[in-house]
This record gives C-alpha cells, structure tokens and sequence, in this order.
C-alpha cells in the first residue's frame, strides 16, 4: 500500500483497501504512543494547518501527531487567502515552504483548489460537505468496541442528516460496505449527487444505503450516530424549526432500546450538547427551546464512547500524514 503523496479531501478518493489500511495503521500507531515509542516518519516535514472555522478535536490532533512524528507545525487562522490574495495565489506561496497543508473552513473547492495549486499534501479537516478524518476515527473506534468487521455493521445515522458529519460518514460506510442507514425527517432532503454515490458505492462493496422517516430503522443496530441539530456558520435563528423538526430523532434511552441490543454504541463527533452545562444551550433553554439532540444519560452511559472518537481523531489523523507524507 503506498498512498505517498496522495492528497486526502475525501473518502470518495480512497478505496475500501486504502480506507482499512488507514485505520488498520492508526491502530498500529496508537499502540506504539501508548507503548511510549516516538516516531520519526514526519522528522523535516513543515506543515501548515489553515482554520477558517473554530475546533478543538482537529487542532490538538493534527498538532500533537505532527509532533509525535517530528514534524514543525504552523497554525495559520490570520491569512489574507480569499480577502487580499486568492486561494491560487496563497497556495503557490505556502507549496513554496510547506509540504503539508491542512485546511479546516467552508467550502470543499477551497481545500481542492489547495490540492491542485499548491504542490504539497493537502488534507480536509473539514468543509460544509465533509468531514473525512471523523469518518476514520469513528471506524477506528467502531473496530475496537464491536467484535465484527466494519462490513457486518449496522450503522445509523439520527438527526440532521445533509450535514458534513453524515455525508462524511455515509461515503465511508459504503465504500467499506456497512449497512448504513440515514435517519431523519422526510422534509430534509439528502443532495442527489450524495444519495446517487452512495447507492453505487454500496452495489459495489456489498454494503445497504437506506434514507428513512421512520425510527424502528434503528433496530439491530450495532451503532447509533448523531450530531448537533445546527452547524458552525448557521444562522441562530434555524434553532427553533431545527427543534421542531429534529426532535422525535433525539438519541433517548428509548431510541437506544429500540435496536434490541445492549451493546449498541453511542456515537457523537462533539461538541455536543447534551446537557445545559453550556452557555448557549442554558440560554435557549431559558427561551423555552431544548436544543440537546441526545439526553445527557445516554451521553454519559456506557454504550457511549465518545471521547474514544475524540482521542482517536489524533490517531487516524496521525495515519494520514504518515501514510501521505511519512518517510
């Protein structure tokens, strides 16, 4: 398996092969840092992370793990890309003193734009369409917690289902053929250039695409996936109708008993609003709007294993450079 030089923008790039390599390899490195052992793949390598949008898990994770493989690393959120010079322009200048770039803002044709101009390796730490390096992690993590092979995997998707989290997700359950199921109200439409690639995706690998209303889809599930019922950059105003229309797909204690197995898996991205602890949901609370796409006490129970994900971004992110960029 050689992917060297090999830009990751999305799932839809990468063949099944290459997308359990990834995740087979970032196990592999997640026992050598718990081990103690340092790596050397990245020693030399400079590499730049481009935020035009806020984060947590996918900073810490492209940094420690560039730092782990003795990368230099620059953390850019003050550019002029796409005000005072083009993308074009910024990413010949950045190809010029970087040999990886990674791009985490709105719109995928920026990271492809970085791709094509810059020279360097490009990777999507995610755009208003995908969110690549969420799909490995959660495979990484699904692959530890479930005794069964990622294509024998019933996977369910609740919730806001046109966002970059199910889009992401849902390229990556198809191509490694999961049954994978998006489950969400029929007034929200998933893109037909999504639904059309994923249905092939699944003929190909064996795999089952299904959109559905209707909640008993859930049952034998082997995981149960959401997200936060409004994006980074949308309008405060979409809570209340996003409320309204996403409720009855809120992870509860019941929808989890619906899939007839105690091992089913919670899974979450984050943040996550599962509480009031935050200020915002505090605050739409007060205005009469809960706005927790899943109750507190599945969020902190035992199927849950959330923080799993998180920890596991820096992992597979880890793969990705040293697979890509690596010696």
């Amino acid at each position: 398996m050689n992917l060297r030089g090999k830009h990751f923008l999305t799932l839809k790039d990468y063949s099944k092969e290459e997308i359990l390599y990834l995740v087979d390899l970032a196990a592999k490195l997640k026992e050598k840092k718990k081990a103690g052992q340092t790596g050397h793949e990245l020693e030399g390598k400079n590499i730049v992370l481009l935020f035009e949008k806020t984060s947590t898990r996918t900073r810490c994770s492209f940094e420690v793990a560039a730092n782990d493989e003795g990368a230099h690393v620059t953390y850019l959120s003050n550019s002029q890309m796409g005000t005072k010079e083009s993308i074009e322009d910024t990413a010949k200048v950045l190809g010029r003193m970087y040999d990886g770039i990674e791009f985490r803002g709105s719109s995928q044709k920026t990271v492809e734009d970085l791709a094509k101009y810059s020279g360097a390796v490009v990777w999507n730490g995610l755009t208003d369409v995908d969110h690549p390096t969420q799909t490995l992690a959660d495979f990484l993590t699904i692959k530890e917690h479930l005794n069964k092979p990622l294509n024998e995997v019933k996977f369910v998707f609740t919730g806001d289902i046109r966002n970059n989290v199910a889009y992401g997700l849902a390229y990556g359950a198809c191509k490694v053929g999961m049954d994978f199921v998006l489950l969400g109200p029929d007034s929200l439409h998933v893109d037909e250039e999504v639904k059309a690639y994923c249905e092939q995706a699944a003929k190909e690998s064996g795999g089952k695409f299904t959109i559905t209303s209707d909640v008993e889809a859930v049952r034998d599930a082997d995981v149960i996936y959401t997200d936060i019922w409004v994006s980074m950059g949308e309008d405060e105003s979409l809570y209340k109708p996003r409320v309204e229309m996403l409720s009855p797909y809120k992870v509860t204690k019941e929808l989890m008993a619906r899939t007839g197995k105690k091992e089913t898996l919670f899974m979450h991205c984050l943040p996550s609003f599962h509480d009031f602890n935050t200020a915002l949901a505090k605050r739409k609370h007060e205005e009469g709007l809960d706005i927790r796409e899943v109750e507190d006490e599945v969020f902190r129970s035992s199927q849950s294993v959330v923080f799993d994900e998180a920890e596991n971004r820096m992992h597979t992110i880890k793969a990705v450079m040293v697979a890509t960029l690596g010696k």
